[in-house]
């Protein structure tokens, strides 16, 4: 799936800063509910672009996947954290 360079960023930006990052499994929302540090706007990408972002680094090993109450949940791993810096 071709995702704009600006999403990517976006979504990286957001799992980079809080270390997790979680998704609903809808896969029509129009924009993604994250909600940034200090209570700050969600992040303008649709929340497709996040769960395929995620499933790319889970399929790299970035980041581990907890699946709950139809909702994703991504932590961090060491890899990740260096691939992101």
């Amino acid at each position: 799936m071709l995702i704009p360079k600006v999403n990517r960023n976006e979504t990286y930006k957001a799992l980079f800063s809080e270390g997790v990052i979680w998704a609903k499994k809808d896969y029509n929302l129009p924009k993604h509910p994250e909600v940034g540090q200090g209570g700050e706007a969600p992040i303008d990408v649709p929340n497709l672009h996040v769960i395929k972002l995620m499933q790319s680094f889970r399929s790299k090993g970035f980041v581990k996947e907890i699946y709950s109450w139809r909702h994703y949940y991504w932590y961090l791993t060491d890899e990740g954290i260096e691939y992101l810096r």
